[in-house]
């Protein structure tokens, strides 16, 4: 099979706006799976049953419910009373499903502080919110950043499903390329070398920020 690389240099335009828009709807979705996560992580952990009781049932209910289904979900059923479109419907599906994994996360970094902290707070006649902020929090925040930061490159490379419901990401343009050109081994390729660099860079940044931080301390 001869390999014909103009496919790429003649539409190198289509996939750089394709890999923008997968950065800009991953970027947007942590920004909104972020509090999402910390708010339900939090209520994951309170002593109120109703809140624990409710954020347990969203957390397990995502989790065990497959993304594209989650999407397809948001954007056909949604859609019929909310006018979120395609780009809302994929930014707010990967944020929802983002945000059941980010709230585990926060959850087991607030469980990692040791429970006589909160007993030592609470006796020095702190209430339990200003046990969780001033004491709790900043000790659980070092456990937790290095995940949320990797739940960064998950959703990048989640976000190739948001092509089902036709948002015109890296995937979709791969995709449309692929039915005009009809050079799949070339596009394909090369969209998985555009992957594979967006999440080696990112991950590279992590690590050299844990790794400078775990040197300050």
């Amino acid at each position: 099979m001869t390999m014909n690389w103009s496919v790429v240099t003649q539409n190198m335009g289509l996939f750089l706006e394709g890999a923008m828009l997968t950065l800009q709807i991953s970027a947007l979705a942590l920004l909104i799976s972020i509090p999402i996560g910390v708010i339900t992580g939090l209520f994951r952990v309170s002593n109120n049953k109703i809140l624990t009781l409710i954020s347990t049932a969203y957390v397990e209910i995502i989790r065990g419910v497959p993304l594209l289904v989650l999407l397809i979900w948001i954007y056909f059923v949604m859609g019929q009373f909310l006018n979120l479109g395609a780009y809302w419907s994929a930014i707010l599906g990967l944020a929802i499903f983002s945000g059941a994994f980010i709230a585990e996360v926060v959850r087991s970094g607030i469980q990692s502080v040791p429970r006589g902290q909160m007993e030592a707070a609470r006796s020095s006649g702190m209430t339990y919110i200003q046990a969780m902020k001033l004491v709790i929090l900043p000790q659980a925040i070092r456990a937790v950043l290095p995940p949320m930061a990797s739940q960064f490159i998950i959703l990048i490379k989640d976000s190739s499903l948001v092509s089902t419901i036709s948002v015109v990401d890296l995937t979709l343009v791969g995709k449309n390329l692929v039915a005009t050109t009809f050079r799949s081994l070339e596009v394909w390729t090369f969209i998985a070398l555009i992957y594979f660099l967006m999440t080696f860079t990112l991950s590279s940044i992590i690590k050299y920020f844990e790794n400078k931080y775990k040197i300050r301390q």
